[in-house]
């Protein structure tokens, strides 16, 4: 018989979702630093409904959107523990746990969005969920983060040569710091929150982000210029604890696994919306979108970059495969 690993009625005490659930004998608690709405937790969301249908009542999920449970890295943590049942994350907070993440989170690895999709829904993928299990989770599925490219207030970006001596935020990573240097611009690292007003104020040119996040977070407002580079094309992962696992039955395990991948082409689906909607958006209200642009002069300038970061057989080998995949 399935253990009960949380009792509903105490994580969400007098809540809605602890009353749904109450009848439940087994109840995931899952995080995401995301709002309600988005893809991730939307997807994660269905994919509880399904396991409840699918197991006849038995098990519910308990979403925990808009970083409730903690940031990112701490909900890793936690879930590593068994503090935490599930987790949505990115892949950056792992580069330093699970080395292959780190391959894919180099600049222009993927060509496009479909092709991030075959590469980890394949060997690849698998090979990484290895890593990831080393460290006490379990993959699900891995979600889409979306595409980042460049975007500032000064003009278009269509060459190198008009990024040259450009101010921008980056993420606090020494790849992202490396990449701006390779292709002659300035890398200032800042917290994301900063970035609307450093922008406004010409503390830096602009930043890099999906289209969403230039979208929701007001930044088209002041940084007019949107080029479409796909520099980096992040994948996400969904995970269970390996505590939580261990605790479920093989049927139930088959169900979550079954389900987990049965939500990655819905989160996509979602995802792929609200790119449309956020690029409709943002050119009404008068940004403007640069998608003629020839990335492999773009592509080229990463040679550093790789030659730092790829310096082992094993890297090596993985990149070529990547590129391989059609």
């Amino acid at each position: 018989m399935t253990r009960t690993l949380l009792v509903c009625g105490t994580i969400l005490a007098g809540g809605a979702g602890a009353a749904a659930a109450a009848d439940c004998e087994v109840t995931l608690r899952s995080a995401d630093t995301h709002p309600n709405g988005y893809p991730t937790v939307e997807a994660v969301r269905w994919m509880g409904e399904q396991v409840k249908e699918k197991s006849q009542g038995r098990i519910c999920v308990e979403v925990f959107p808009a970083s409730e449970l903690g940031e990112e890295k701490d909900t890793i943590e936690q879930t590593q523990f068994g503090v935490i049942d599930m987790v949505r994350a990115s892949f950056g907070p792992f580069n330093n746990l699970v080395p292959e993440t780190q391959i894919v989170s180099l600049p222009y690895i993927f060509r496009s969005p479909d092709h991030m999709h075959k590469v980890m829904d394949g060997e690849i993928g698998t090979k990484i969920a290895e890593g990831f299990a080393q460290h006490d989770l379990i993959v699900l599925g891995y979600y889409d983060g979306g595409a980042r490219s460049f975007y500032n207030s000064q003009k278009p970006v269509k060459s190198l040569e008009d990024l040259k001596g450009m101010k921008f935020r980056v993420m606090q990573s020494d790849i992202f710091v490396d990449m701006m240097s390779a292709l002659g611009a300035n890398a200032t690292p800042m917290p994301y929150g900063e970035v609307y007003s450093s922008i406004q104020t010409g503390v830096i040119d602009g930043a890099e982000n999906n289209q969403p996040s230039y979208d929701t977070s007001g930044h088209a407002e002041v940084a007019k210029y949107y080029t479409l580079d796909e520099h980096l094309i992040m994948p996400e992962v969904l995970a269970v604890s390996k505590v939580t696992w261990e605790k479920l039955s093989p049927e139930d395990q088959a169900l979550l696994k079954e389900v987990g991948a049965a939500s990655v082409p819905v989160m996509r689906d979602l995802w792929s919306k609200k790119v449309a909607e956020s690029e409709a958006a943002v050119e009404k209200a008068g940004a403007e979108i640069i998608r003629d642009i020839d990335k492999q002069p773009f592509i080229d300038a990463m040679e550093p970059v790789y030659a730092k970061y790829v310096s082992t057989p094993e890297a090596k080998d993985l990149v070529e495969k990547i590129k391989a995949t059609e």
